[in-house]
């Protein structure tokens, strides 16, 4: 096997044998979905079918799906298999409404599996390695998906499941794991417990760390690599889509490979839904082209990345989006401003002395929308109210200038603010009819 490449012949693929597997494997995809309920009534409607696609340009034929089709159509209304094939179901969290539901067959499981070993592989991952997981097992695809594809790779595995941070401690260093699996928050807790029990990160065998499922900011990754002594690698995936292992970074660190030979990828603007050129931000649309049992067609993710032009030093064809921004549905709007909570932790991670933890409220007192902006001191004093003074009125001016508005900010202990296992909760809106 080659040393740098789980698939030599698939990633680095000529582009143009590429664009031929996927316009193949699109057909494949819509003849699948023609089988579902709702893609079946849609497709007869537009008078869709496999030979309406004659180019890859032609996936605009197809309208767009979105969570909200997903949830419509819950449980099983975008099944195109046969549920005797299937194995397993997954969904999302399902806070608000019906959860969605994604159904796989062991064709798609042992596809997703092969994913995430081509990602592990690509980081310098290898089958004499240790692997832990601290993400949640379950319906939460970040537990699983890993798993299934560490096992692909051959690396022995740690399903250690969420939280109990001494206990995930004590496994790091009993035995002897290399690589983790944490989302980006959760790491950070990690680093501070280590410092609490007085041990060095940097004394266990632990080099490698994949980070995603909440959006993170570059400057985020490189405390996290500081704090633990390992290099971080930023992962995208969301359950609709198998889970993680959609996209992933390779040790050049500069975007996520898309691995293209299972979807198709498009960067639309969110207002009007039109393509934008590579290069350009807007919300990312994805097409399933490897599932069997529940094929996705034309997803808005909601997500805002962008496609990064050129080709990447590492030899892999497949193209790379940016990190996350933020999504659509994550912006608020406060006096007229569109606001994403990631310009608020990029200010926030330049100071020293501060926090990973951070609370944006939302609130109207007397007609006059409020924001605030708490966050948690890290290695500074909380008595040391000059220091702390001044450092204030910086955060504040530096986030007028970010975000075009002036919050109040609050510097508060450590510990003070919520502290979650799973996604960190980054806003509260208390205004009017917005609880």
């Amino acid at each position: 096997m080659n040393e740098e490449y789980w698939q030599p012949e698939i990633e680095t693929m000529p582009r143009k044998e590429l664009k031929e597997l996927q316009l193949y494997k699109l057909r494949q995809t819509i003849k699948t979905a023609m089988n579902s309920p709702m893609y079946k009534k849609r497709f007869k409607e537009l008078h869709i079918t496999p030979d309406s696609i004659k180019t890859l340009d032609d996936i605009r034929k197809i309208p767009f799906t979105t969570k909200q089709d997903l949830r419509d159509n819950y449980p099983f209304g975008l099944v195109g298999g046969d549920m005797k094939d299937a194995i397993r179901i997954h969904s999302s969290s399902g806070t608000t409404g019906h959860p969605t539901v994604v159904v796989y067959s062991k064709h798609d499981i042992d596809s997703w599996a092969n994913m995430i070993a081509r990602n592990m592989y690509m980081v310098g991952c290898r089958n004499t390695d240790i692997f832990q997981n601290s993400s949640g097992y379950g319906m939460f695809t970040g537990g699983l998906g890993f798993q299934y594809g560490a096992e692909k790779l051959g690396a022995t595995t740690i399903p250690a499941a969420a939280g109990n941070s001494k206990r995930q401690i004590m496994f790091i260093r009993d035995f002897g794991t290399t690589c983790l699996h944490a989302i980006p928050s959760y790491a950070i807790r990690l680093a501070e417990v280590f410092q609490e029990e007085g041990i060095d990160p940097r004394s266990t065998k632990l080099r490698t760390l994949f980070i995603g499922a909440e959006p993170h900011t570059n400057e985020q990754r490189l405390r996290i690599e500081r704090l633990l002594g390992v290099k971080a690698y930023n992962s995208y995936g969301m359950t609709e889509m198998n889970g993680p292992g959609v996209a992933f970074e390779c040790k050049r660190q500069n975007g996520m490979h898309l691995w293209e030979d299972n979807y198709i990828v498009e960067i639309v603007d969110p207002q009007t839904l039109e393509p934008v050129p590579d290069g350009e931000t807007g919300e990312m649309v994805l097409t399933t082209l490897d599932r069997t049992m529940m094929p996705i067609l034309r997803y808005r993710t909601r997500d805002l990345t962008r496609i990064i032009p050129g080709e990447c030093e590492c030899g892999r064809t497949h193209r790379r989006i940016d990190r996350i921004k933020g999504r659509t549905d994550d912006m608020f709007i406060i006096k007229g401003v569109n606001v994403f909570p990631m310009q608020v932790e990029k200010i926030l991670i330049q100071y020293p002395g501060i926090g990973s933890n951070y609370l944006i409220t939302l609130d109207t007192i007397d007609d006059n929308d409020i924001m605030t902006v708490e966050v948690e001191l890290d290695d500074m004093k909380s008595d040391v109210y000059p220091e702390l003074q001044k450092m204030t009125k910086a955060i504040q001016r530096s986030l007028k200038d970010e975000i075009l508005l002036t919050p109040k900010v609050k510097l508060v202990k450590k510990g003070s603010l919520p502290q979650s296992d799973g996604k960190a909760v980054r806003v509260k809106d208390l205004r009017e009819g917005r609880m």
